[in-house]
């Protein structure tokens, strides 16, 4: 008898220790039949919704356009949009500028907007951009209004093909009811960034092939005088580097510029994940996505928020840019060059970060007599000004205490690299900084190499905060 209490015993406590794993085995088997059957079902309701397309008319199709079209992502969404005002030119610009506008319960700042990128632009300037507004808003009475207002102020734009202003029937959107509730967000909040999602993804798949480079903006923003002048030069120093996504406001959607070559795939992006964030954080997925780690954001910012109230609720809104400037015209050129330094390089403070001008800075360590740090141009140039300034605000000892500026030519190879074989100095640094005007002057040759030299040792690190240059004309074939 003990022998089968013994047995008994045994088993209770066999059962006790396989009870969880048993339970989690179960959990798990379940989970995987509910997906299978979930999926099934999801599978047989496309099949079903694909049957029905081919025999009812559009108003049938809201969420299967968003289905099929994301099956490709190298090619367009499949939209049909109505133009309200212009028509696409065949030639293509160098830089589409795309503005979404929606009903506001207070105010309206999109006329400003469209006012602001034409005046702060100059006429050579106005050739190369087209401006593209989605009235993104299902009204279409208040679509009508507006596009009215606009033709009456905008008339030359649009006969020029400066603007366009487009629609997007709503039977091409995807569900807007039922929506996921991520981050808590009230159901008409997560409507409205959901809707907002596909608004910008079908204005982005519209200015796909319109220009070379395409700039997000909002429809209440301000922009600096002759930002374009300052995006090119931005760009052409940027060249043979990669990038997705550069920045020149720090605020939401605006100022944020792409290779229109990349739209299709930020606009399937957008759609396929419409319900999951807003779009601002969508974009820094995509940037990461695409391999750009790092923000890329420029000083000054070109574009301001001006808007008092939001698109939501007409609830307020007061952001500002504070790095904004209206006049940002004087932003060097800095050509194309690669950077040589013998200093010891602090962590990843590199040589490249002083010829950026985004907000970062090269840092090395305590340099000693000759040390150098040498700018080499892909192509020699003219230059009219080179502006140097070193040490930082929150480091206002890590300055280069002792240097020179030189400007040389005759590019020759050596074992470090490039370099060039002869030099004529400029000037020396005084508290860290130096600049030189009429370079172009004072210099008969075309530069190919701008070198800043240690003339004494010094204890303190140093940091090139900003390297800038000004040329003169673009750099010789």
């Amino acid at each position: 008898m003990r022998l089968v209490w013994k047995s008994l015993d045994k088993m209770r406590c066999l059962r006790k220790r396989s009870t969880i794993p048993f339970l989690g085995f179960l959990i798990t088997f379940l989970l995987f039949l509910n997906l299978y059957i979930e999926d099934g079902y999801v599978l047989e309701e496309d099949k079903r919704q694909l049957r029905e397309t081919s025999v009812h008319p559009p108003s049938s199709e809201r969420y299967v356009h968003t289905f099929r079209d994301l099956t490709n992502f190298s090619g367009t969404i499949n939209v049909t949009y109505r133009y309200l005002a212009g028509t696409p030119l065949n030639r293509k610009k160098y830089l589409t500028i795309g503005l979404s506008s929606v009903k506001r319960k207070r105010g309206n700042y999109l006329l400003e907007t469209i006012k602001s990128i034409f005046d702060q632009s100059s006429y050579e300037e106005l050739k190369e951009i087209v401006v593209v507004v989605h009235l993104a808003d299902f009204d279409l009475a208040w679509c009508e209004n507006l596009v009215q207002d606009i033709t009456r102020k905008f008339a030359h734009h649009i006969i020029a093909g400066r603007l366009l202003v487009i629609h997007a029937p709503e039977e091409y959107y995807p569900s807007l009811d039922g929506l996921k509730r991520n981050y808590n967000d009230p159901e008409d909040r997560v409507r409205f960034r959901s809707k907002q999602n596909v608004d910008y993804a079908f204005l982005l798949n519209f200015c796909t092939n319109l220009s070379h480079f395409y700039m997000m903006l909002e429809d209440d923003v301000r922009c600096s005088r002759n930002f374009l002048t300052a995006l090119k030069k931005v760009i052409t120093s940027r060249e043979g580097s990669y990038w997705v996504m550069l920045e020149f406001s720090k605020l939401g959607y605006i100022g944020k510029l792409y290779h229109s070559r990349d739209l299709p795939r930020l606009a399937h992006f957008l759609l396929m994940f419409y319900q999951e964030m807003p779009c601002d954080w969508l974009l820094i997925h995509f940037r990461g996505l695409l391999a750009q780690k790092d923000v890329i954001r420029f000083k000054p910012s070109l574009f301001q928020h001006m808007g008092y109230y939001s698109s939501y609720k007409g609830a307020e809104n007061k952001l500002k840019d504070d790095d904004f400037e209206e006049d940002s015209i004087d932003i060097p050129d800095n050509p194309p060059a690669s950077l040589y330094t013998n200093i010891n390089v602090f962590e990843n403070y590199d040589a490249t970060k002083a010829y950026s001008s985004v907000d970062e800075y090269f840092w090395g360590k305590p340099p000693s007599t000759g040390d150098f740090f040498i700018i080499v141009f892909n192509k020699s140039t003219k230059i009219s000004k080179i502006k140097i300034a070193t040490g930082s605000d929150d480091r206002q000892n890590d300055i280069l205490h002792h240097g020179a500026l030189e400007v040389g030519e005759k590019l020759v190879g050596t074992k470090k690299g490039k370099q060039c074989s002869s030099y004529i100095t400029l000037g020396e640094f005084k508290n860290g900084n130096i600049e030189v005007q009429d370079v172009d002057h004072k210099i008969a040759f075309d530069i190919e190499c701008v070198r800043i030299v240690v003339t004494a040792s010094q204890k303190e690190w140093l940091i090139i905060r900003s390297i800038s240059l000004w040329t003169t004309q673009p750099p010789s074939q």
